[in-house]
């Protein structure tokens, strides 16, 4: 199997308070199972350095099952961005827009 999960501080700024990581991607080989598993050791890896949340987003049209298997919870179903773009702080779409979310925490 190959596979690796990429964790970090909290994208969103008012989730990012120093306790919190979030979980942005997983890519794998396809090995059967390997995103549950990938979400079970970096949650036990955030835990052992002292973190006491681990998040994740889906976006709608995924199942979430891996988050399901690894025994994470739905917090909040969020609904589509307009984008990022504001005329004070111009940004490119980076395709994200206009896609509901569905916010997941680790058990």
């Amino acid at each position: 199997m190959r596979a690796v999960a990429v964790v970090g501080r909290p994208v969103a700024r008012h989730l990012d308070d120093g306790t919190t990581l979030e979980v942005t991607r997983t890519p794998s080989d396809g090995t059967r199972n390997a995103n549950s598993l990938l979400y079970g050791a970096a949650w036990r890896a955030a835990k052992a350095l002292g973190y006491r949340r681990l998040i994740t987003y889906t976006q709608a049209g995924e199942s979430g099952a891996s988050l399901r298997g690894a025994g994470w919870r739905i917090l909040a179903h969020r609904p589509p961005r307009p984008g990022w773009h504001t005329p004070s702080r111009p940004r490119t779409d980076r395709g994200t827009s206009q896609i509901a979310r569905t916010l997941w925490q680790a058990p």
